[in-house]
Order: structure tokens, then sequence, then C-alpha cells
């Protein structure tokens, strides 16, 4: 009479326990690739770092590429996550814009997010995987401000494609530029590409 219940209750503990692991396990592989990098990081460290086997961590993850692409996706998802956020305080389209790309220039700067992202990605993901990863989590956001920016008319009738392909590498490029600069760098080259891209911007705008 009891037994399904508890059965379930045992399920629902154990998917917890095992959600709570993979967990620690990409708070300390995020740890591990920010400090040492791809390469400096071993399974055996990670698992080490939270108490676990080196067998938790393949129930989780085929590979140290495995992980480290879990890692890249929380990046990325919680880059694009803040942009998005940043963007809906906007009052307008315009204003929208500006905001999700303020955003995206500060998460750029975090020190965690531009080692992973921007300088390990590329050499663990490989340079041809890791422009499509960053396409999969960037390009839609991008396209959703410049698409907002055409449909209300704050932009003159442009490509929308064009212009978010070129928006998207403007993007990369300052993600790039900002990566691995001492902090007092960071926010001159930040300024410099806020001002840059708004006034490119201001070009398109409709008149």
């Amino acid at each position: 009479m009891f037994y399904t219940p508890r059965m379930s209750t045992v399920k629902s503990r154990r998917d917890q326990f095992s959600e709570a692991t993979r967990a620690a396990l990409l708070d300390a592989a995020t740890r591990r690739f920010a400090e040492l990098g791809y390469a400096g990081t071993s399974l055996e460290d990670v698992a080490g770092d939270i108490r676990a086997t080196r067998g938790a961590v393949y129930h989780h993850f085929s590979s140290k590429r495995a992980l480290f692409e879990a890692v890249f996706a929380r990046q990325e998802t919680k880059a694009v996550d803040l942009a998005a956020k940043a963007g809906k305080r906007g009052t307008n389209a315009w204003e929208s814009a500006l905001l999700a790309l303020a955003a995206f220039l500060d998460q750029c700067c975090d020190p965690v997010h531009s080692r992973i992202v921007w300088q390990e990605g590329p050499l663990a993901l490989g340079w041809a995987c890791w422009i499509e990863e960053e396409q999969k989590y960037a390009y839609g956001m991008v396209e959703h401000f410049v698409r907002a920016l055409l449909d209300s008319g704050e932009l003159a009738p442009i490509p929308l494609t064009t212009t978010t392909q070129l928006a998207f590498g403007m993007l990369g490029a300052a993600g790039q530029a900002l990566a691995g600069q001492p902090a007092d760098e960071q926010e001159r080259i930040k300024a410099e590409y806020y001002e840059v891209m708004g006034r490119m911007l201001e070009g398109l705008r409709a008149r």
C-alpha cells in the first residue's frame, strides 16, 4: 500500500542528489577553467574539489570537453539572460538596445566569463565549433534587438540578416578585445566599443 509512494520519494531524493552533484561539478570546473585554463584542468582535480570520484564526473560528463561545454553553455546563457533583462528596462527599442549592449560589454569584463568564453573557448572547442556555439547563444539575442529597432522605425529600412551579422561580429570583436585585459584597460576599451557601436547605430537611424 505504501510501497509506491516510498519508492517515488527515494527516487526524488536520488535525483536531487544527482542534480546537486552536477551543479557542484560545474561550479568546481568553472573555477578551475577560469584560473588554470582548459589545458591546466583535469577531471581528477575537479572531482577532488568536491570530494567526488572520477566515476561521479563521468556519470554526468563523458569527457573533459563535455564538462567544458557545459560550463561554457552556462556562462553564455547567463550573459544572454543578463543582456535580455537589461534590455527589458528600456522604455523604447532604442534605449533597450543600448542597455543590452552595455550589459553585454559589462559581462565581457567579468574575469570568469572572459577567460572561459573568449580565451579558453576557441582553444578547447576549436575555432569553427566555438563560432557555432557563439551563434547558438548570442545570435538570436542580437537579431531580436535589431528586429525591434527595425519594427519600431528607429532604424531606416535595412536588411535584417546583414545588419544582425555585422552587429554580432562587432560584439565578438569587443569580447575578444576585452578578454584578459587589466581592469583599467577594460574600462577604456569597453567605453570605446560602446561609443563606436552607438555611433554606428545612430548613423543607421531613421531620419
